[in-house]
């Protein structure tokens, strides 16, 4: 009776453990809780393949895609950067380019950030009816991704310097011991350039959602 009595507390003792533990483990990063952008229901977006959900991080195979990008913006934050090259590239899809062509609206819009460096790119996503074509502007350029592996790691709110900054930290620790980290470091470095991908517009300020982006090569 004693020794049953015994196993029942063990039993008992060994339940509570198992619930604190689990209570204080934080949340994996789970595929089914992988945030939508609402936009891309409004908007057209690159389409791509998901091709790992880890943790903290996915890696995506986007399809060809072409972009619209302006030339290199220096810029005391990446924050006015993008704002100053987002605002040239607003004017781009209303016709301000050499064919006069208005262009639908996209998402997301995208900031080239290098590490340690003031510069910054932003770029827009062209509509698949005018990928073949795209008009063309003196001070923009265009860019065309091949199908391209990106390392994701998505968040919430408004962008800020430093939370991107914080987020792409974040990303690359993610990928620790993981073969993406060794394909990403050995096409483009340690510390390599990271996209910061904005979905919303300034004026949603709920389930905004954006994304640090890492392409590299396999």
């Amino acid at each position: 009776m004693e020794t049953d009595l015994t196993i029942l507390k063990l039993s008992f003792f060994l339940g509570l453990v198992v619930v604190v533990s689990c209570s204080q483990a934080p949340a994996p990063w789970n595929p089914s809780m992988r945030m939508h952008p609402v936009t891309c229901d409004q908007y057209e977006c690159p389409t791509y393949k998901l091709v790992e959900a880890g943790y903290g991080y996915e890696i995506r195979m986007y399809n060809s895609a072409v972009w619209m990008s302006t030339d290199p913006i220096p810029s005391p934050s990446m924050t006015q950067g993008t704002k100053t090259g987002f605002h040239r590239l607003f004017r781009y899809i209303l016709g301000d380019n050499k064919s006069k062509t208005k262009l639908n609206m996209t998402a997301p819009v995208i900031t080239q950030t290098t590490p340690g460096k003031s510069v910054y790119t932003v770029s827009f996503y062209i509509p698949k009816k005018n990928q073949q074509t795209p008009p063309l502007a003196d001070d923009l350029h265009v860019e065309s991704w091949k199908p391209t592996y990106v390392a994701i790691r998505q968040f919430s709110g408004y962008v800020t310097d430093d939370l991107a900054i914080k987020e792409a930290v974040a990303l690359m620790d993610s990928l620790k011991g993981t073969v993406w980290k060794f394909h990403i470091e050995k096409s483009k470095g340690n510390s390599p350039d990271y996209l910061v991908a904005d979905y919303n517009p300034p004026f949603q300020t709920t389930a905004r959602v954006n994304e640090i982006m890492v392409p590299f090569d396999m």
